[in-house]
């Protein structure tokens, strides 16, 4: 009987210590709301991270800045930065910055992540007194463009990286390759809106402005049914996106001649968005409609060309094909160069 009472005693110790154990996890810090980064991101200017909100009384704090991408991802620890404040070295120049804040109470530690900074300019870099814009329509097989904003001093050179960001114009992300003045929307980008940050250079140093976002970005009708009942995809015959080969490009006496043939699964009008670009000049779109008679088809289209295509530098027409159903065929080019 006693050793059954002990045994009993220790059953239900046991339980109450894990109840301790449980109230004594639950009451590690929680964060409510992210720490947030004040200051200008610049070489030489000073950050300084917020804490955050929490709950479970934290006694105590520590901070860890990190070196990212200049669109907040792939970061890593800065060895130095373990303070409520970071200065910006020429090493972060054209990276984002972040700091995780960790909490710490006699229970436990929690980490929370700063959204990341733009990217930290020179310490002398010009100053932007306009902002970049863009222009052009955010649908895709269209093209939009950037300004380069105005500056002061007067910057000698620019640099551009486009972005893709989600719906509600946050969570930027670099799209690899897009570093031109102008960019082609691609289907990748519907749902999402654009953005391009815009660098101006001077001998002094750099300094890295964004741009505004752009409208959400209209897509095409899928092409797919899905099948609820089995969670499978399947394809609608007849129903996929025309293909395009560019065959030719010549310029002659300020006429552009293109040579392309085009195959369809269906035979019908097929509309051709033809472009003219050009680094620094707003590019042309010209419009197109040929009838396909068969499943594939050659053709042969002219334009005007405008003069400052055809000044010196390098020309680049892109061609994209358009079924009645809205599919656009991948964007293909042909360039010459003007002497």
């Amino acid at each position: 009987m006693r050793r059954t009472i002990f045994g009993l005693l220790a059953v239900l110790a046991l339980a109450a210590v894990g109840v301790f154990a449980a109230v004594a996890s639950a009451a590690v810090p929680q964060n409510t709301a992210p720490p947030a980064i004040s200051g200008t991101p610049k070489a030489g200017s000073t950050l300084t991270a917020s804490d955050g909100t929490w709950t479970n009384s934290p006694t105590s704090f520590t901070y860890q800045w990190q070196r990212c991408a200049s669109d907040g991802r792939s970061c890593g620890d800065i060895t130095a930065g373990t303070s409520k404040t970071y200065t910006p070295t020429t090493g972060d120049v054209g990276h984002a910055l972040r700091v995780v804040v960790t909490a710490v109470n006699a229970d436990g530690r929690t980490a929370a992540v700063s959204e990341p900074t733009a990217p930290i300019s020179s310490a002398n870099g010009p100053t932007n007194t306009v902002r970049p814009a863009l222009s052009g329509s955010p649908t895709v097989g269209d093209m939009l463009r950037v300004s380069n904003g105005s500056w002061s001093p007067t910057p000698t050179g620019y640099g551009r990286q486009w972005q893709r960001c989600d719906a509600g114009g946050g969570s930027c992300v670099n799209i690899a390759g897009a570093t031109g003045q102008t960019y082609g929307v691609r289907s990748a980008d519907a749902g999402h809106r654009l953005r391009a940050l815009v660098t101006a250079r001077t001998s002094a140093g750099s300094t890295i402005v964004a741009s505004g976002v752009s409208a959400v970005v209209a897509g095409t009708s899928t092409t797919t049914t899905v099948v609820t009942t089995t969670t499978s995809t399947t394809t609608v015959p007849g129903n996929r996106a025309p293909s395009l080969t560019f065959l030719s490009l010549r310029v002659t006496r300020g006429r552009a001649y293109v040579r392309l043939r085009v195959c369809d699964d269906s035979t019908g009008r097929i509309t051709i968005i033809a472009r003219d670009n050009k680094a620094r000049v707003l590019s042309a779109t010209h419009r197109f409609r040929v009838s396909l008679v068969s499943s594939c088809n050659v053709y042969g289209k002219s334009w005007r060309l405008a003069s400052k295509f055809r000044r010196h530098g390098r020309y680049v027409a892109t061609l994209r094909a358009v079924d009645a159903q809205g599919r656009l065929s991948l964007l293909r080019s042909r360039s010459i160069r003007f002497r």
